[in-house]
């Protein structure tokens, strides 16, 4: 059994029991999130494909951890007028454990 879920413009195929990062939630390790917009559910029935989601259909996650991705340099160069910059970016993210999937 899976689902398709859609959450901050990205769609992912979850499986009970699967981790996941998401985008960074300012929630505690331990809480669960419920995502609503879920677009495809396949179970023993078979496929169910919503227009644009499946009605009261929710996968529920329990979150594991927040972390960072990996470095990310960014520069900045104009030749010919001594301008150079240099920044850094790292992304936060969450980590969640998918648990039930309600078709």
């Amino acid at each position: 059994m899976y689902a398709i879920i859609k959450d901050s413009g990205k769609q992912f195929k979850v499986e009970e029991g699967q981790q996941l990062e998401v985008d960074f939630r300012d929630v505690e390790p331990g809480s669960t999130i419920q995502f609503e917009t879920v677009l495809a559910v396949s179970n023993d029935d078979g496929l169910k494909f919503g227009t644009p989601v499946v009605e009261g259909a929710t996968v529920t996650a329990e979150v594991v951890e927040t972390t960072k991705g990996s470095k990310l340099t960014v520069v900045k160069f104009r030749r010919r007028k001594n301008s150079r910059r240099k920044t850094g970016h790292r992304q936060k993210y969450t980590t969640v454990k998918i648990g039930k999937i309600n078709a």
